[in-house]
């Protein structure tokens, strides 16, 4: 998702055209080792008629189609969702039937809003969408994603008798933090009781499903200015697991004040001193920070 937010920062600052683009066929449920022909779908005009397309060990992309047409038809390509930015949208067209499908304004759940001086992208449906299956809809709005005053421990409190539904709540928050950074630190934290979720801890995530309540449009900005420059921040929180006495590390990578890269992370070792958690967070947004001015 790194790679997808940096690509959507990019192409609106270049003014290019975002879309999602699917392929429905039966080639990426196997391997295949020999030529492949085809011919172009209806209604998907290029300069090629034919495709020669070699594929080794599985599908996973074209790998050796025409590269002049390639280039020019698409920057980037993106397989399972299909992403992909284009030198000329008029290369596209959509018509019934054909075996390529295109949908402008949305990719992995992410509603894309246009505006004059950039793009907002949110989940706002599928905020409301949860908050309706969890029965929250209705639920006054809080201002915290967890409770301050309260911190949760591994075995405090009754089994849940159905952990199950307390992996699907959180598996389904996780999904929320590829828009929302700034439920990234609860979202982690309600994570580390997986194994053997406790009352406590749900009650924990239905205060984060109250937060979400509060506004479910919160998303992502990205400016179309000419502006490429990146920042990161970092902090760690030292000895903050109560239970394994591990440090936490936070961080997040800007592009033009647009935030690309973020994660809420417990450190494998535990750390000595204050200092040392903080040298381990420094090394991990390094890290990223180079993978962010490599993308750019």
């Amino acid at each position: 998702m790194t790679t997808v937010r940096s690509l959507i920062a990019i192409t609106t600052k270049i003014k290019w055209e975002i879309s999602q683009l699917d392929v429905n066929n039966a080639f990426f449920h196997g391997d295949l080792h020999e030529e492949v022909y085809m011919q172009a779908p209806p209604g998907l005009e290029v300069h090629s008629p034919r495709l020669v397309c070699k594929l080794n060990r599985s599908l996973y992309g074209l790998k050796q189609a025409s590269r002049q047409w390639y280039d020019k038809l698409t920057k980037v390509l993106y397989l399972r969702g299909y992403t992909y930015s284009m030198y000329d949208y008029s290369l596209f067209h959509r018509k019934q039937g054909s075996s390529v499908v295109f949908d402008l304004g949305k990719f992995l759940g992410l509603e894309i809003l246009y505006k004059s001086d950039g793009i907002i992208i949110s989940q706002r449906k599928f905020v409301l969408d949860l908050l309706k299956e969890y029965e929250c809809l209705h639920s006054p709005g809080l201002t915290s994603p967890l409770d301050p005053t309260i911190k949760l421990k591994a075995k405090e409190g009754a089994p849940l008798s159905d952990p199950t539904f307390y992996r699907e709540l959180v598996g389904k928050l996780y999904f929320l933090t590829n828009t929302r950074l700034d439920i990234t630190y609860g979202v982690q934290h309600l994570s580390q009781f997986m194994k053997d979720p406790r009352e406590p801890h749900l009650h924990a995530a239905y205060h984060m499903l109250r937060y979400l309540k509060k506004d479910p449009t919160m998303g992502l900005y990205f400016s179309n200015a000419d502006n490429f420059s990146v920042a990161a921040y970092f902090d760690s929180d030292w000895a903050a697991c109560p239970d394994s006495r591990r440090s936490v590390s936070g961080y997040v990578v800007f592009l033009d004040g647009s935030p690309v890269s973020w994660k809420s992370k417990k450190q494998k070792t535990i750390s000595l001193s204050s200092v040392e958690a903080e040298y381990r967070a420094l090394r991990k947004v390094v890290g990223e920070l180079v993978l962010a001015i490599k993308t750019t």
